[in-house]
């Protein structure tokens, strides 16, 4: 029924297509994990700051309310 030619070059196309789809979902898994990272490590952290920043604040002028500089 199929030239044994064209049935070869359907293989090699298949293979192709396998080597293309594999690749495809390394750099989306590569992708992913980069961006899981960043927000760990980025992200993350801004957060916190945003807790911890008025806390500083708030420990540094009453260090000078209670030195008698008052502000």
């Amino acid at each position: 029924m199929i030239d044994p030619e064209l049935a070869a070059r359907l293989d090699a196309i298949a293979a192709k297509a396998d080597a293309a789809y594999k690749a495809a979902e390394s750099a989306r898994k590569y992708l992913f994990w980069t961006g899981v990272i960043t927000v760990a490590f980025i992200v993350l952290p801004l957060i916190g700051l945003v807790f911890v920043i008025p806390q500083f604040l708030n420990s540094y002028t009453s260090s000078f309310t209670g030195a008698g500089l008052g502000l």
